[in-house]
């Protein structure tokens, strides 16, 4: 089967829900204490979609790892900014999965009109600090003692590319639905595909 960078369908969230109740239990790279539900994952990804992309790299028909943005804040003028997440199927650690998937994220939100991504992550992970550093993503801010997981306080950092130019005039961001069978679109899925080793 074709390797292939594509957008998630509610299908998908048995592969993700067992990926990821692993994390949450035994790792303190996530702030949910109690894994999400298939349900949950089918209620997220349809809920997400609706604005903004939740991608899925598929390596001969396995689920190497997930991606997608969400709202970074409630308040309009946070209209143009995203918080990203990655997701990865441990068995295609270090294939450059981490890194494909998320250039094709930032290509589609550049697509749409965000201007700002941000991620947060769980301090110290110098595999994830490693990925996002080569994405270009820069440490902006440390949130000392934001969570508390498996018997300790932990730190948050918060990285940020420019996913846009900055204006005086901007527009609202195009929601997913209305871009997502362009041609423009699909360029932008694939741009991830040469990362992958």
């Amino acid at each position: 089967m074709p390797t292939e960078i594509r957008v998630a369908t509610i299908d998908d969230a048995a592969e993700i829900q067992a990926i990821y109740e692993p994390i949450v239990l035994e790792t303190a790279v996530s702030f949910e204490l109690v894994p999400p539900t298939v349900e949950e994952f089918q209620e997220r990804i349809t809920r997400t979609l609706e604005k903004t992309p939740w991608l899925m790299c598929e390596i001969d028909g396995a689920v190497a790892g997930c991606t997608y943005a969400g709202q970074h804040r409630a308040r309009e003028a946070y209209q143009g900014s995203v918080e990203v997440t990655v997701c990865l199927n441990p068995l295609y650690h270090r294939r450059g999965v981490g890194k494909a998937i998320y250039t094709a994220l930032f290509a589609c939100l550049r697509l749409q009109g965000y201007r700002s991504a941000y991620r947060g992550i769980v301090l110290p992970n110098e595999a994830s600090i490693a990925l996002h550093d080569s994405l270009g993503l820069t440490l902006i801010e440390v949130y000392k003692s934001a969570g508390f997981k498996l018997g300790e306080w932990r730190d948050v950092g918060w990285w940020q590319p420019e996913t846009q130019p900055s204006n005086n005039n901007p527009i609202a961001p195009i929601a997913l639905p209305e871009i997502k069978n362009t041609e423009n679109f699909r360029h932008a899925l694939d741009s991830g595909l040469a990362e992958l080793r």
